[in-house]
């Protein structure tokens, strides 16, 4: 008996071990107890208009998503693919969003922060420990029964459940913003989604900014002083 490996095997084979790879936090934090582990990711912090959106996942311990991987790294019909995948098979799954006026307010941090929050308080089930993406972690002083959380850089790289949450964050903001440029297609928002593309930053200068900018970011601020033209 013997066996051919294929291009298709080969693929398989590496998607495989990156998704082992994918679990070492994971596996870390199961072997010490911590049951239920969410990662915790963002998607919008760069953009000039449009909400920022964070995703918490909490993976069964054994899952089935080949391909997995840091959501900027993947296709868009990846992403939705996958993002199926994920609600389908994750033992909970929440999304929330924290809009431009806010990160206004507040700065884009923070409100990136508060987004975290809300996904996690939006899980149906509580999870033991949390994986957030980045250098910070989120303030529960205020809760009787804080969390375990450990803040990794790049995690969307380094953990399934980090990954998880940034493709399901990056799909729900891609669907709000191409839902948002119906109601303003002049900015092509559908097509960059509030980054500051040529376009996106062609139609600042000619029509100023609309209600889903952020005002407190320099582009936006610069562009409309100059023409005077505000949402």
């Amino acid at each position: 008996m013997y066996s051919v490996e294929t291009k298709g095997n080969k693929k398989q084979k590496r998607e495989a071990e990156k998704g082992e790879d994918l679990k070492e936090w994971e596996c870390s934090l199961w072997q010490r107890g911590y049951a239920r582990v969410a990662g915790i990711d963002e998607a919008g912090r760069g953009p000039l208009a449009g909400p920022v959106v964070a995703a918490a996942v909490i993976l069964p311990h054994e899952f089935d998503l080949p391909g997995l991987n840091d959501s900027k790294k993947l296709t868009p019909a990846r992403r939705e693919v996958l993002a199926g995948r994920i609600k389908e098979q994750a033992e909970a799954w929440a999304v929330a969003r924290v809009e431009a006026e806010v990160i206004d307010d507040i700065n884009i941090l923070q409100a990136s922060l508060q987004a975290m929050r809300l996904a996690v308080c939006g899980l149906i089930i509580r999870p033991d420990a949390l994986l957030i993406d980045g250098r910070d972690v989120i303030d529960w002083s205020s809760e009787a029964k804080p969390f375990y959380q450990i803040a990794i850089v790049k995690g969307d790289a380094l953990s399934a459940s980090v990954a998880a949450a940034s493709i399901l964050a990056k799909v729900e903001r891609d669907q709000i913003m191409t839902a948002w440029h119906e109601i303003y297609p002049d900015y092509g928002f559908a097509q960059h989604k509030g980054y500051g593309t040529q376009k996106h930053l062609d139609a600042l200068r000619r029509l100023g900014s609309c209600p889903l900018h952020r005002v407190s970011y320099a582009p936006v601020r610069e562009l409309c002083s100059r023409t005077g033209a505000r949402g």
